[in-house]
């Protein structure tokens, strides 16, 4: 049975991907999804004959990139200056890969970094419109989703643990890493919240609410299951930033501290002992071994302020101290180690882009939240025209900063899913700049969609 349900399986997504290529062929913009979705989802890692020996990924920006060079419709689209920042940002990646440290594994590394960094500089041309801002936003929730629904549903029938939770293949990489999709899910949240008042493609009604908040309970499952610690501070900083939008704040913070009391009993012991490790840092080699490679990579920013090139980390030797106790007392227990990754992508640019690319990568991102945040407050009316996009912004800030936080801890400096959604940061942006320009808003019509290639 099982043996005949994968070329099922092969088949279904086969089918799904030419019926989506085939609608590009008249909606152009439809091919930029269908690249998001390769991008996010891997279909060819989940197939066992067909797409793993087709390159999908290729065919799908080639078409991206060629629809809209040759149909789409170019008279709103416009080049931001964050675009111009990834653009530089490529440009110095490759030229720390032409003298990398460690050229074949570097060049491996820029086997990808480029093309994340130039689709994330070509996305924002094709966001002309509210309904591909959206429809970009929305892919990229349920291609996610296709992931964390499967991880929330394992997560409840009892799996998971660090390193333990199945999220349908075995490759450690991608979204498809446990502390990676637990940053992620918990950065969608917001936007998730927001298709629930204000999405266009699904009209928000009882369906598309009882589906949302399924989802929403899938996010927050997905760090249970994974047992990452980063998971946990990014539920955190959700719910203070949350804040800034409830109207009786001391009932909101009594509400979370009450469900985070009640939810307590029900957390299984894999989670509740990891957690626990944040107390006892020293004495956890995980840890330990961070600030150890943290440290390596200062020391060595001094003397390579221009980065040693991706892959860079595999020059490190590293010495730590960990705690234990031999029941007569704790005492300090000398550990050596090397080529240890980052595990921190503040520290993963600093080793392998140095300081300028390091103040690119901030920059990117520090823009991008102050941008939205004057969004947020130029658009914060309810009953305002563009109340959608104040909110919007609101929602993409909040996913931005959670980015942010779990970066301290995880190696995703050039984590795909981040860049589209700074993508769709800058096409929000401009579109708004845009229609302040033209001195007039036009209302969208919830009723009726215009078309993708509108």
């Amino acid at each position: 049975m099982q043996v005949a349900t994968k070329p099922m399986r092969d088949l279904a997504f086969v089918a799904f991907l030419v019926t989506l290529f085939g609608m590009g062929l008249r909606r152009p913009f439809l091919l930029v999804l269908a690249y998001v979705y390769i991008d996010i989802v891997s279909p060819q890692r989940l197939t066992y004959l067909l797409l793993n020996t087709v390159p999908i990924s290729l065919i799908a920006v080639v078409l991206a990139v060629g629809g809209w060079l040759l149909v789409d419709n170019k008279a709103d689209s416009r080049f931001a200056p964050r675009q111009a920042l990834i653009v530089v940002l490529l440009l110095y990646c490759w030229a720390t890969t032409l003298t990398a440290d460690y050229p074949l594994e570097a060049a491996d590394k820029w086997g990808w970094v480029w093309k994340c960094l130039a689709f994330a500089a070509f996305l924002p041309l094709t966001l002309r419109t509210r309904l591909r801002i959206e429809a970009l936003l929305l892919f990229m929730i349920l291609s996610a989703a296709s992931i964390i629904i499967v991880g929330g549903i394992k997560t409840v029938a009892g799996g998971g643990g660090y390193g333990q939770l199945d999220l349908m293949i075995t490759n450690n990489s991608g979204l498809y890493e446990g502390s990676t999709i637990s940053a992620v899910a918990i950065a969608i949240i917001p936007l998730i919240v927001w298709f629930m008042k204000y999405g266009t493609v699904f009209r928000p009604d009882w369906k598309v609410t009882g589906f949302c908040l399924a989802l929403i309970f899938a996010c927050l499952l997905i760090p249970v299951g994974t047992s990452t610690r980063t998971g946990l501070l990014c539920i955190g900083l959700v719910a203070l930033l949350s804040l800034r939008n409830a109207k009786r704040k001391l009932l909101y913070l009594a509400m979370i501290a009450t469900v985070g009391i009640v939810a307590v009993p029900f957390l299984p012991s894999a989670f509740t002992d990891r957690m626990n490790t944040v107390k006892t840092y020293q004495a956890d080699e995980s840890a330990s071994t961070r600030l150890a490679v943290w440290q390596w990579t200062i020391d060595y920013a001094k003397t390579h302020p221009f980065g040693g090139g991706f892959a860079a980390y595999l020059g490190n030797h590293i010495r730590y101290d960990i705690k234990t106790s031999n029941g007569a007392g704790v005492q300090d227990k000398l550990t050596q180690d090397k080529a240890r990754a980052y595990h921190s992508a503040y520290f993963e640019m600093l080793g392998e882009q140095g300081y300028p690319g390091l103040a690119l990568w901030l920059s990117i991102s520090l823009i991008g939240i102050v941008r939205m945040e004057m969004l947020r407050r130029r658009y914060r009316d309810p009953a305002g025209e563009l109340a959608w996009a104040g909110s919007l912004a609101a929602a993409l800030q909040t996913a931005h900063l959670v980015y942010l936080l779990g970066a301290a801890f995880i190696a995703i400096a050039f984590q795909p899913f981040i860049y589209m959604l700074i993508g769709a940061q800058i096409g929000l942006d401009t579109y708004c700049t845009r229609r302040r320009g033209e001195g007039s808003f036009r209302p969208m019509n919830r009723a009726a969609p215009a078309p993708l290639v509108a």
